[in-house]
């Protein structure tokens, strides 16, 4: 999960407490959510940012992505009556992924990771450009005990990711044993952060919570350990998560497209109670889905892209929603919404219109890159 997506309305971009360090760097950088932020940097430029993920280590800034604090009693199982997974699952020093629906629609608000501290205080990373909604709806419902306060340029947050990224942080004396989807508290150089076993590539890696003030601090002692990192822009995180086939709001997820549309079910925590959009959300995963998220495999050197129409025959199909080029695969690769009828197995052979000429690519199941570390 991140904002991926430019968004030129924006008047006053907000700036990433490591901007010098990133324009140092020799930074393109382009908006993401509202924020200034790096899509990629010189002498490496996106496919040598990718590659050092998949092989080695790489840090990316994502302190645009927002940070929202609910806390007083029974704030866990307000957030829990709210967004769509089962915080009943965790418990305290756990993460979960989950969804902010729309009540109505069953649409999704946004995707969300929630850091589950205890019964009276959660702390949540929704994306940026849908912090301030996510907040609204929250606000909206709270009882009067529970409190909902935006924090979003009070931290930062570095994405350590790859295969040498423990080794990379356990050189600096921090926590990398905690599983997958857990945190850790933790001190680097006198800065107190927080550790978390999460990411958006796929490879081991993990992200640091840390106050905006200190980043400059933490950022410097990742460049100054061994094995030496390479500075990430978010170009690569999203080549890398589409090799994942995870899911970017705004394009495979949106108020338009549901969980059960998105294949993001798993992410539901269906016989729970209560959850905004439960009610028109079990309906459509019992009548089934009109359409759902599929990949497809470009046959030849062609690249989708987003919005473009997909074909079976002469018969529009679907929607391309996110496409790019695969650096590891060197060939195209996209998300698509595929029409459920009629079915269509993986493998099949479809052709998406590129310029006004179809393309033939293929069905296939995601992820299309299988990491080199679970």
């Amino acid at each position: 999960m991140t904002d991926v997506t430019t968004d030129a309305a924006v008047t006053r971009l907000r700036r990433s407490p490591l901007g010098e360090r990133h324009t140092a760097l020799g930074a393109k950088f382009a908006p993401f959510g509202g924020w200034e932020m790096p899509l990629e940097y010189a002498g490496g430029g996106v496919l040598r940012e990718h590659a050092a993920v998949r092989t080695e280590v790489g840090v990316f800034d994502v302190s645009h992505l927002g940070k929202v604090r609910v806390t007083g009693p029974g704030a866990a199982q307000f957030v829990d009556a709210c967004l769509s997974n089962d915080l009943g699952r965790i418990g305290p020093g756990r993460a979960q992924y989950t969804l902010c629906c729309d009540e109505a629609t069953g649409g999704v608000v946004d995707d969300i990771i929630v850091y589950l501290h205890a019964d009276d205080h959660v702390f949540l990373i929704p994306n940026a450009a849908n912090t301030a909604e996510v907040v609204r709806r929250l606000r909206a419902a709270a009882p009067p005990q529970v409190t909902v306060t935006d924090e979003h340029e009070a931290y930062a947050v570095l994405a350590v990711q790859g295969p040498r990224s423990a080794q990379l942080l356990s050189g600096l004396g921090l926590p990398t044993e905690h599983g997958y989807m857990s945190f850790s508290a933790a001190t680097l150089d006198g800065v107190e952060l927080t550790v978390c076993r999460t990411g958006y590539t796929g490879e081991l890696g993990y992200e640091l919570v840390v106050p905006a003030g200190d980043a400059v601090t933490v950022w410097d002692a990742l460049f100054a350990a061994e094995p030496a990192p390479r500075a990430c822009g978010l170009g690569a995180r999203d080549t890398l998560r589409t090799e994942m086939g995870y899911p970017l709001h705004g394009q495979d997820l949106s108020l338009e497209i549901t969980p059960v549309q998105a294949r993001s079910g798993w992410a539901v925590g269906w016989d729970k109670p209560a959850f905004w959009g439960r009610d028109v959300l079990l309906a459509e995963k019992t009548a089934g889905p009109r359409r759902t998220l599929r990949g497809l495999a470009a046959v030849d050197r062609a690249i989708p892209r987003a919005g473009m129409a997909v074909y079976s025959g002469d018969e529009r199909v679907g929607t391309v929603t996110s496409g790019t080029f695969s650096p590891t695969l060197k060939q195209g690769i996209a998300l698509a919404l595929i029409d459920t009828a009629p079915a269509l197995p993986d493998g099949a052979e479809l052709h998406v219109d590129i310029r006004n000429r179809r393309t033939p690519v293929r069905l296939t199941r995601p992820p299309f890159v299988h990491p080199s570390v679970k």
